[in-house]
């Protein structure tokens, strides 16, 4: 049976606080889901900005997209969610990755060991433990069952991690990637969860909807391509009838796009929620 539809928008941004909780107000009142915060040196602090996104709305979730567990300490970090979880009102969504290409760099100036590859999938894991662990805990009131677990991944070992331990997979491919090449990281996860597969709701974070470039690629940045399935282009009905048929065939159903698109994606949005 295919997943009702849920729709996200990415942002970490804001020129004032002011600014900043108006973007959550704007998601909430278009209709999305969720509003999800990057996790860099270069955007808000993730669980200051969500704190301050879910006490200024009553029904928007808010999440990380996503953690870097190499450069967190997985008690800490698990404890801190808990205490958000709690004051959000159990809005909480938790996404964990071990490190977008840019995270060593984020480490090191933080004076963090970054670690191996394998080391950064163990990290992760470590993570996903201590928070089901923190949830499983009396205390903050905080709800037993603990908030769902997003692992973004598209390589062999996260979709390993993903497949026994998330709720929610983001498909971490290149922006270049097309349609046809989300059939081998899905089916990957599908054969190495098994049963587990129908429980776990599949995202994927859209690059660009409409014809206006993504504003924050570098002047003389490489067009992407149009075959790019993180490229959503057409009528409002057109792009819905894509994102159906992507849910009929692959299983998608959980679309996330940057904040600068909310308003462009706003009416997709409305044509399928609850579809």
């Amino acid at each position: 049976m295919s997943k009702d539809f849920r729709f996200g928008i990415v942002a970490g941004l804001a020129p004032d606080a002011a600014a900043w909780t108006a973007t959550a107000h704007r998601a909430e009142n278009l209709g999305y889901s969720t509003l999800l915060v990057p996790d860099t040196l270069g955007t808000l602090p993730p669980l200051l900005a969500m704190t301050a996104a879910a006490t200024a709305t009553t029904t928007l979730r808010v999440g990380t997209f996503v953690l870097a567990a190499p450069y967190r300490n997985p008690r800490l970090l698990a404890y801190e969610l808990a205490g958000l979880d709690f004051l959000s009102g159990g809005r909480l969504e938790v996404g964990v990755g071990a490190g977008r290409p840019a995270a060593e760099q984020d480490a090191r100036a933080l004076g963090m060991p970054y670690g191996t590859a394998g080391g950064r999938v163990a990290q992760v894991r470590s993570v996903i433990g201590e928070v089901r662990t923190a949830f499983a805990r009396d205390g903050l009131g905080v709800r037993r069952q603990g908030p769902p677990i997003l692992v973004a991944g598209s390589g062999p070992r996260m979709l390993a991690l993903a497949a026994a331990e998330a709720d929610i997979v983001a498909l971490a491919v290149p922006a270049v990637t097309p349609e046809e090449g989300l059939r081998g990281p899905v089916g990957t996860l599908r054969e190495l969860a098994g049963a587990r597969f129908d429980d776990i709701e599949l995202s994927l974070n859209l690059f660009q909807v409409g014809d206006v470039p993504a504003p924050w690629l570098p002047e003389g940045s490489p067009t992407i391509p149009d075959d790019a399935a993180a490229v959503l282009r057409g009528t409002p009905r057109e792009m819905a009838g894509t994102l159906l048929r992507r849910r009929d065939e692959l299983g998608i159903s959980y679309v996330t796009v940057n904040g600068f698109y909310a308003d462009a994606f706003a009416p997709v949005v409305e044509l399928l929620t609850g579809r």
